[in-house]
């Protein structure tokens, strides 16, 4: 049989309790946190047509340009998945913002109700065609650079959404 140990003093419930509360309290907001986290990491913020499209002065990225581009801003389509195509315009925010008071308006062919407005000069932008993957971030992209008038849906702050490039 083992002899008897002397035992230190050890912790009373007593002690515990005052500290019980705050241990719940950060329980809860630390799950509160995970919680928020995850509703803006699923529904996203909404990004203005300037953080999705305007690269001005156009990025110093010689090799993969639309596949570094498209990880950096995070574009992506519903669900995560690889938008087929996207574009890059290389100009000025101000000169993409007189788009909005063009003389060439016409009705958006996705939406009736909506005018959208094409530019009167071409802009330098490059086209990113998706050539492999299908969820993000996993997307490679095929490289195009062109100019083309761009045709954009307007509010009173500005260009909301490009609707598409003519060449």
């Amino acid at each position: 049989m083992l002899p008897l140990r002397p035992t230190a003093k050890g912790v009373r419930a007593e002690d515990v309790k005052g500290i019980l509360p705050l241990m719940i309290l950060m329980v809860i907001i630390f799950l509160l946190l995970l919680f928020w986290e995850n509703e803006l990491n699923e529904e996203g913020e909404v990004l203005t047509m300037e953080q999705l499209h305007v690269d001005y002065p156009q990025s110093d990225i010689p090799v993969r340009y639309c596949n570094h581009m498209v990880l950096q801003r995070v574009i992506r389509g519903p669900d995560n998945t690889c938008k087929k195509e996207h574009v890059f315009i290389h100009e000025r925010p101000r000169n993409i913002n007189r788009v909005c008071t063009s003389s060439k308006k016409r009705i958006c062919q996705n939406h009736s109700s909506i005018l959208c407005f094409q530019s009167m000069t071409k802009f330098k932008m490059t086209v990113c065609q998706l050539i492999g993957g299908t969820r993000y971030p996993a997307c490679r992209y095929q490289v195009s650079s062109m100019k083309g008038f761009i045709v954009v849906t307007c509010d009173d702050m500005g260009p909301v959404s490009l609707q598409k490039y003519v060449e």
